[in-house]
Parts: C-alpha cells; sequence; structure tokens
C-alpha cells in the first residue's frame, strides 16, 4: 500500500459517524453528472427527507482522500476510476449508475493517422491514472498493441488537447469541449470517438460502506430522486438543461454548451440501470468490473483484487 493509501486508510478508520439525512458527494465538472443537480433543484431529493450536497473537485485523488475521512459520503466517478481507491480498509459501494460515454471522449491524432495500429511509436499525451488512460488501453488491446508500443506523455485531458492543437504532441486523448473545438477548427481530426465503444466509460455513484449500512433509507431516497429527474429530463428536456448547466457549471454553464455535451452521453435512469446491472458478475456491468481488473491490475494501479461484490451493491434499485 503506498503512503498516500495508508494515510487515507487511517483518516477513514478515524471518521466520526455518518450523519442521516444529508449526503455530500464529490465530482468533477462533467455533463454526466447533470441529473444530481436536477434532482436536487426540483426538490426530489428534499421531498424524501434527504439533503445532497453536490461538490465539485476537478482532482479524482482528492475527491477520493475526502470520501476517506468522512467529510464527503461519496463521489461520482467512472466504475474503474474508483476501482483503483478500493482497499480493504477503504470500503464504498456503487448504488446507482448515471451515464455513459457516447462520443464524450476521444482521440485527436493527425489526418495521416488511420487507425488506432498507426499510433505505434507515437507520442500519446494523455492523463495517466484517468479514464482516459483505461479507454486507451482497451483500444490498444483491442488491435494487439499495449502501452509499450506507444510513447505515454502524461498531463492533463485538458492540457492534451491544448497540446495537440498547438502541434506540441501528434496525438491526445481527451474529452469535450476539446473534441468538438478541435474540428470546429479544422486540426486534425478525432480518430475514434467513445461512441464507437458504448458501456465503457460509465459513471457511477459510489458510497461510503458506513453510509450504505447505516443510512439504507438515505440511499433509498437519492436513488428515487435520481430516477425521478431522469424522468423529468425525458419528458422536459430543454428546461431539464438549464437546470442542469446552472448545476454543473464551469464551461458547461451555458445550457447550450450543456446540450451539445449531452449529445455525446447516455444518461442512464431506472430502467437503463436494471438493464446494466442485470446478472451481476456475469452481467454488462459484472464485465466491466473484470475488464477494470485486467486494464488497472497489469498497470499496477490496484490495490487489492477487486471483485464485483466489493464494488457494487444494486439493492438499493429494486
Amino acid at each position: 500500500m503506498t503512503k498516500y493509501l495508508a494515510s487515507v486508510a487511517l483518516i477513514g478508520l478515524m471518521a466520526g459517524s455518518v450523519q442521516a439525512g444529508e449526503i455530500k458527494l464529490g465530482m468533477t465538472t462533467w455533463v454526466g453528472y447533470g441529473e444530481i443537480f436536477l434532482a436536487k433543484e426540483l426538490g426530489y431529493f428534499s421531498d424524501l427527507g434527504l439533503t445532497v450536497d453536490p461538490q465539485i473537485i476537478e482532482e479524482g485523488s482528492l475527491t477520493m482522500a475526502a470520501v476517506a475521512s468522512g467529510e464527503l459520503q461519496g463521489t461520482a466517478a467512472t466504475i474503474d476510476e474508483i476501482m483503483k481507491y478500493r482497499t480493504p480498509e477503504m470500503c464504498f459501494k456503487a448504488v446507482y449508475a448515471l451515464d455513459d460515454s457516447h462520443g464524450g471522449d476521444g482521440i485527436l491524432a493527425g489526418t495521416d493517422v488511420k487507425s488506432i495500429a498507426d499510433l505505434k511509436g507515437k507520442d500519446v499525451a494523455m492523463n495517466e491514472g484517468s479514464v482516459s488512460q483505461f479507454w486507451f488501453n482497451i483500444l490498444l488491446k483491442q488491435n494487439g498493441l499495449t502501452e509499450k508500443d506507444v510513447n505515454i506523455v502524461n498531463m492533463t485531458a485538458d492540457d492534451a488537447a491544448a497540446a495537440f492543437m498547438a502541434g506540441q504532441v501528434p496525438v491526445a486523448v481527451t474529452w469535450e469541449p476539446h473534441l468538438t473545438l478541435a474540428k470546429d477548427q479544422h486540426i486534425g481530426q478525432v480518430l475514434i470517438s467513445s461512441d464507437k465503444t458504448p458501456g465503457l466509460i460509465v459513471d457511477v455513484i459510489a458510497l461510503r460502506c458506513d453510509t450504505v449500512k447505516d443510512h439504507p433509507e438515505d440511499v433509498k431516497a437519492l436513488v428515487a430522486g435520481l430516477e425521478k429527474a431522469h424522468e423529468y429530463l425525458l419528458a422536459n428536456q430543454e428546461k431539464a438543461y438549464e437546470i442542469m448547466a446552472k448545476g454543473v457549471g464551469g464551461w458547461l454553464s451555458d445550457p447550450k454548451d450543456f446540450a451539445a455535451s449531452a449529445a455525446g452521453v447516455q444518461f442512464y435512469g431506472k430502467d437503463r440501470n436494471a438493464e446494466f446491472f442485470k446478472d451481476g458478475a456475469t452481467g454488462e456491468s459484472g464485465k466491466l468490473v473484470t475488464l477494470g481488473g485486467e486494464i488497472w491490475g497489469g498497470l499496477g494501479k490496484l490495490h487489492m483484487d477487486v471483485k464485483y461484490d466489493d464494488l457494487v451493491d444494486t439493492s438499493f434499485l429494486q
């Protein structure tokens, strides 16, 4: 265990008991988290006696440290991302799936690159340890390559896109709005985007195990509020995007920008959650956990052998 994780585990063990009736969630600025803000604004959580406090924290490690300390009760993040922080001492479970990326993530490359195989020997800018590295490794594996066949240049997704557009790197793994910006400015091409790989980049809400165990009614209210927000989105998309844009903020604060980015994700809701988590460890979600173990485990990023039941609790979906 690294020094960071050891200290996080100690903080987690020292954290006080979780208070009923409030759930604080950390997350980055991402369109797929909009329904959390929608449910809060429309009063769907408060109607069920729950206060939800979504907090934007752009660095995942800081979010998970806050979860470990008890400052936050959970996080919204991709399944593969949370796997990297799961330890025997730091327990949390995914209780609801929010969205998956359908074009919101992609690879920018020069027009001379015709396939993933053509990336061999090239510098590739990406954020190591992020979902970008996870997704990129899946693509490499599908094409008979590994990271040893390219030169990874570690930088944030934003910096990777900026470096590509400035001609400083030939390839960048990034996400919106950078894919659209590159296309609009006719700089290179989007070699592949996540619309070609549905179901691989899936965002979930993961909560501390003590929250799940000690306050099941709060978790039930959280899930119910999110399901109701999804129904509102389906029936009132334009108004929903206005509310979600205001809540998420940042580069998504303009409803037009939010709507454009929302075209690159699939919001889940009750029915899609049932489908995604169907059959547990042998189903769609289970296969993604297995894939996360293979990719992150192969890169030495896991701190335990994460099994499906270590990471997922679907009891609040039934």
